[in-house]
């Protein structure tokens, strides 16, 4: 991984786009920082679109859709994007997969909860579950004692076993029913809300992110960036972003954002 100021000016003065991973990259320590709100509402200003791709839930989601300075999101690791009509006061909701799948896949996901946390003692169903439509997310770090990796293996087997997707953040592990995740919502939003077919425009776009399940954003965008913590996790992906930042979590979102500004002057 280079440095992020070995990205060429050139290229920093075409972005239009930002997708950026939330926590433990527009967060620290599980706080949304100052710093990282600032940096997004000045690319707003400055007319590059913001768009957060997370796993985080529904219930969250429509509150970022709202109320941040964003263009839209997408969220549980791919399963939907929403994006608030601030004009005509209206929330446009996008799924994969229809309400009676998303009903039954939820109904397979509660039993498979119960399973992984009698098979790997210490982990738990996440606090933010009740908030979810299409995934189950399994909490290793951020509300309970932190796992060791071994456990963090053992519940994405489980996933697995049971014929579903599974990522691993850097809090989470999600397990859902498909096969889509970020990358393949992000297709989809770019094309219906901004216009932007990814394959012919990438290069107008720069992703920011810090952990596995980031992994087809650093392997599709040649502007891919990791914040700083991204170190953590480098023995597991296989497709390393291409840039990384000095600073981690939402100093590290920030420093990207500071580039961006400077190219543009």
């Amino acid at each position: 991984m280079k440095p992020i100021a070995d990205i060429p000016l050139e290229d920093q003065q075409l972005i239009e786009v930002v997708f950026t991973d939330i926590d433990d990259t527009l967060t620290t320590d599980g706080r949304l920082t100052a710093d990282a709100y600032s940096a997004m509402q000045t690319l707003k200003n400055l007319d590059i679109a913001v768009v957060p791709i997370t796993g985080r839930p529904a219930g969250w989601c429509d509150h970022i859709a709202r109320m941040w300075p964003v263009d839209g999101v997408v969220g549980e690791n791919g399963a939907f994007y929403f994006r608030y009509d601030h004009q005509h006061k209206k929330m446009l909701r996008h799924y994969v997969d229809s309400d009676e799948v998303r009903q039954s896949n939820k109904d397979k996901l509660i039993q498979l909860a119960t399973k992984i946390v009698v098979t790997v003692p210490g982990c738990a169903v996440s606090a933010d579950q009740a908030y979810r439509e299409a995934d189950l997310a399994i909490d290793f770090c951020e509300d309970v004692p932190a796992l060791e990796q071994n456990d963090i293996d053992k519940i994405v087997a489980v996933f697995n076993q049971a014929g579903a997707s599974a990522k691993v953040s850097s809090i989470h592990v999600n397990g859902w029913f498909g096969t889509y995740d970020k990358l393949s919502m992000t297709r989809i939003f770019a094309s219906d809300c901004l216009g932007i077919d990814l394959d012919l425009n990438k290069k107008i776009c720069i992703f920011v992110g810090d952990s596995p399940n980031d992994e087809p954003m650093f392997k599709f965008f040649p502007h891919s960036v990791g914040v700083a913590n991204i170190q953590s996790f480098i023995d597991r992906l296989s497709t390393p972003p291409a840039y990384v930042t000095e600073s981690k979590g939402g100093a590290g979102f920030a420093e990207v954002v500071d580039l961006l500004i400077d190219a543009r002057r």
